[in-house]
C-alpha cells in the first residue's frame, strides 16, 4: 500500500482518486503545498501536485520516501527537476488534454466575430430588431493563416477545411505528413500575414515569438484582417493591436489571452499602490480599452475549461500514477 499525497483539487477530482486507489492511503489538500504541510506528508512515496505546489529541492529533502511526482499539468517548471533525477524520483504530466476543447473555442471566437453574435444578441435583448451595422461575413473560401501548427493548430485545422477553408500554416517545426494529409499549405511569416483573412495562434510563448503580432507584422498584414488568439498573451503587443484595430487594419479581434491578464474590477483599482507595484499599468490601460472597443471579444481565458478537459488531466494523472505502481511509468518528462 503506498501513502500519496495531492494539493490544489476540487472536490470531484478527489473523488476519482479514491475510487481509482481504493487500497491505498491519499492525503488530500485544497491548497498549495507549503512548509506547512511537510511534517504531516513525511512519509508519501507519490506526490500529485497543480503548478502552484513548488516543488524545490528544499522541499525535496523534506520527503525522503518519495518516489514519483505527479503533476496535474502539462508545464512542469515548479518542479526541481535536477534534484529529483539526482533523488531518483520520476515526474510525469499531463502532455495534452485541452488540444480539442482549445480548437473549439478558436473557432467559436472565428464564427462570433464573422457573423457577429455578440452585438446580435445584446441587441435583440434590448427589444431591438434592426439589421442595421450587423451585415456578416462568410468564412468559407477565406484562408485562415495558422501560426503554430502543434497539437491545437492542427484540430483547428481539421474544423476549417470541414468549413470550406483554405488553411496556411507558418510553423518550422510543423509535421509535414499532417499538413499534406490535412490539405493544408506551410508558407513563411510573411506569406502568411499577406494572404490570411483570418489569422489564428498556437505558438508557445518564448524569445522568438513574443510580441510576434507587433507593429511592423500588423502593417504586413491584409486590410481587414481578424486576428483570434487563445494561445499566450505575450504573443501579441497589446499597443499595436490596439492601433490596429483603431486604424481598421485589424477587422476584429478575439482574444482568450491578454498580455495583462489581472482583470480591472473597479477602475479605481489602478490607483491602489500595490495594484502599480504588481502590474504594468500601460498595458492594464491599453487591455482596458481593448475590452471596450466594439469589434473585440474577449473570453478570460476559459478556453481550455471544458467538463471533458478537466476528467482527461485527472484520468491521465490517475493512470500516471497507475502505470508507475505498475512498475510501467508513462508521461515521463525526462528520461
Amino acid at each position: 500500500m503506498a501513502q500519496m499525497a495531492f494539493f490544489e483539487l476540487e472536490g470531484w477530482e478527489k473523488s476519482i482518486l479514491k475510487k481509482y486507489f481504493p487500497k491505498h492511503k491519499l492525503l488530500f489538500f485544497n491548497e498549495p503545498l507549503a512548509e506547512k504541510h511537510l511534517q504531516q506528508i513525511k512519509n508519501v512515496e507519490i506526490l500529485g501536485v497543480f503548478i502552484y505546489s513548488k516543488i524545490s529541492k528544499e522541499v525535496l529533502a523534506k520527503l525522503p520516501k518519495l518516489k514519483m511526482i505527479a503533476t496535474f499539468s502539462t508545464g512542469f517548471d515548479h518542479i526541481d527537476l535536477v534534484e529529483c533525477k539526482k533523488r531518483k524520483i520520476i515526474v510525469s504530466n499531463v502532455p495534452s488534454y485541452g488540444s480539442h476543447t482549445v480548437a473549439e473555442h478558436t473557432i467559436a471566437l472565428m464564427l462570433a466575430l464573422a457573423k457577429k453574435l455578440v452585438p446580435s444578441i445584446d441587441r435583440t435583448r434590448a427589444g431591438n430588431f434592426s439589421l442595421e451595422g450587423l451585415r456578416t461575413f462568410d468564412i468559407v473560401g477565406k484562408t485562415l493563416g495558422l501560426i503554430g501548427f502543434g497539437k491545437i493548430g492542427s484540430h483547428v485545422a481539421k474544423v476549417a477545411k470541414a468549413l470550406g477553408m483554405n488553411v496556411i500554416i507558418y510553423d518550422p517545426y510543423a509535421d509535414e505528413n499532417l499538413v499534406d494529409l490535412l490539405d493544408c499549405k506551410k508558407v513563411d511569416l510573411d506569406y502568411l500575414l499577406k494572404h490570411s483573412d483570418i489569422i489564428s495562434l498556437h505558438a508557445p510563448l518564448n524569445e522568438q515569438t513574443r510580441h510576434i503580432i507587433n507593429k511592423e507584422t500588423i502593417a504586413k498584414m491584409k486590410n481587414g484582417v481578424i486576428l483570434i488568439n487563445t494561445a499566450r498573451g505575450g504573443l501579441v503587443d497589446s499597443k499595436a493591436l490596439l492601433d490596429g484595430l483603431l486604424s481598421k487594419k485589424i477587422a476584429g479581434a478575439g482574444l482568450d489571452v491578454l498580455e495583462e491578464e489581472t482583470a480591472i474590477r473597479e477602475e479605481k483599482e489602478l490607483l491602489a499602490p500595490d495594484y502599480a507595484k504588481k502590474h504594468d499599468l500601460h498595458t492594464v490601460v491599453i487591455t482596458h480599452m481593448l475590452r471596450e472597443h466594439q469589434n473585440v471579444i474577449i473570453t478570460p481565458h476559459n478556453a481550455f475549461n471544458s467538463k471533458e478537459a478537466l476528467e482527461r488531466i485527472v484520468y491521465t494523472s490517475a493512470e500516471n500514477i497507475s502505470k508507475f505502481l505498475e512498475g510501467r511509468p508513462q508521461n515521463l518528462v525526462y528520461k
